[in-house]
């Protein structure tokens, strides 16, 4: 055995359970006791911390499933990246990887937790010595300062370790991964403080929420200022029935018992063949050069573009291209469709990314993730099903299969992409993106525990559940 397959077979994991299937209480316990591990660690601030220059990236922190200024700093930043840029790699031939192998899945895995250590490490120490969460000012030039650096930075490694194993046990032990779990907690978090908060910050003159901001406006005759907060709802509806209404939407491919004569099935493929995987990734590449572009800037080296200095948001270069710009808003404020060529040429661009990116991921995601045609063939004739009217065999199921999985990957990927990049452009509650991802995330749940726990819940739950 290799050094390097010695070092990933003796990585440190989370122990899987012994048992085949765990059942519902069981993984509804572990998942509740990681959600409830992930919001105290949202809450607790990190020592020697002095300037927050990342506070004002609320929405980047909300897909990232990060809180800027605590422990959990980095989020799944670091996982997400080290996927990337495996698939990357793997996609491209550039490091092979044998996934159709228990072996070639196991050395794959075992690299991409490796990538992720490094990842956590290698951010940790970019956040605090570009300046992203540095020690206060009144220490700076001082031998204090650098002790404070070093210590900021194992608690941001130690935050980002324990992410990556609460991923782990939500992956064995609970429902779902612990990436989209993250995720998806900290969108619901924030749609709810978006939606009723009223608490009037200091300065401001209306509450953060929509629905206390509204009446205030429509109190006080402030038409356009009402008409935001409802723009904003309506979008927030109008993403959330879009995207249950794709995610319902299946082709189906008739199926038969070769055993038992008169007796088939029909294997569902979803129109978002992959889900939300491909939105996650683009979306955590898009926050990633966010993130970059302004240590990069605080550092001097304003490689990726600039940002403003009052709002945080990017004005010029790359990152301004990655930003989309809320255009119902504008037209809303300036009280006509002419808000600007620019505007719309970027948020064009914001579309045409995600759009790409989403097909691109998806393509990567069938092949590393043993979604493509001849994966799935070969699961189906192992389960002893076959195409009525043809001969048994892995070939031909593969060839019928292809028809459906490519298109199916490649339209999925865009209208995923589209749905994301529109559901930001219109100014939804919270992030359009993570807004789309968090009831994507709950409808596959949803699906899987229908499917696998319909029958060891709670009568009253099952119910609730269309049982």
């Amino acid at each position: 055995m290799s050094l390097w397959q010695t070092i990933i077979s003796n990585l440190p994991e989370v122990e899987a359970p012994t048992q085949k299937t765990l059942s519902f209480k069981e993984k509804l316990k572990w998942t509740g006791i990681v959600l409830a591990i992930f919001f105290v660690l949202g809450i607790l601030p990190l020592f020697g911390l002095g300037v927050n220059a990342l506070q004002r990236f609320e929405i980047l922190s909300i897909i990232l499933g990060a809180e800027f200024g605590s422990i959990i700093s980095l989020g799944i930043g670091p996982i997400v990246t080290a996927s990337i840029v495996l698939q990357l790699l793997n996609g491209s031939g550039i490091w092979k990887f044998d996934l159709t192998s228990p072996e070639g899945k196991k050395s794959f895995q075992g690299t991409q937790k490796l990538l992720a250590f490094f990842f956590i490490i290698f951010e940790s120490a970019v956040y605090v010595f570009l300046g992203g969460l540095a020690p206060p000012e009144q220490f700076v030039g001082s031998g204090f300062y650098f002790q404070l650096q070093l210590i900021l930075i194992f608690q941001l490694v130690l935050g980002g370790i324990l992410i990556l194993f609460l991923d782990e046990v939500v992956s064995k032990w609970g429902f779902g991964s612990g990436i989209s779990l993250f995720i998806a907690a900290g969108v619901s978090k924030s749609l709810f403080l978006r939606t009723f908060n009223w608490i009037v910050p200091p300065g401001a003159v209306e509450p953060p929420g929509a629905i206390p901001a509204f009446f205030v406006n429509l109190v006080s005759g402030n038409i356009a200022g009402a008409l935001l907060p409802v723009s904003a709802i309506i979008a927030t509806i109008l993403v959330f029935v879009i995207a249950v209404y794709a995610q319902a939407m299946k082709v189906e491919i008739p199926l038969s018992f070769g055993m038992i004569r008169g007796h088939g099935i029909r294997w569902p493929l979803s129109f978002i063949y992959t889900s939300n995987i491909p939105v996650i990734l683009v979306a955590a590449l898009m926050a990633n050069f966010q993130l970059w572009g302004r240590l990069l800037q605080n550092a001097g080296h304003a490689w990726l573009g600039t940002f403003s200095a009052s709002t945080g948001q990017p004005v010029s270069g790359f990152v301004y291209w990655l930003q989309g710009p809320s255009i119902i808003n504008s037209i809303i404020t300036q009280k006509t469709l002419a808000i600007g060529a620019s505007l719309y040429l970027q948020a064009l661009v914001y579309v045409l990314f995600f759009i790409v990116g989403s097909v691109i991921f998806s393509i990567f995601w069938v092949q590393t993730a043993g979604m493509d045609a001849k994966t799935q063939a070969q699961q189906m004739i192992s389960s002893g099903l076959q195409i009525p009217g043809f001969r048994k065999d892995e070939r031909v199921l593969e060839r019928l299969l292809n028809r459906y999985i490519w298109p199916l990957t490649i339209m999925g990927g865009m209208t995923v992409g589209l749905l994301a990049a529109l559901a930001d452009l219109t100014g939804a509650l919270t992030s359009g993106t993570g807004l789309l991802l968090t009831v994507m995330i709950v409808y596959k749940l949803y699906e899987d525990i229908a499917r696998q726990h319909m029958m060891d819940m709670n009568p009253m739950l099952r119910k609730f559940m269309g049982g």
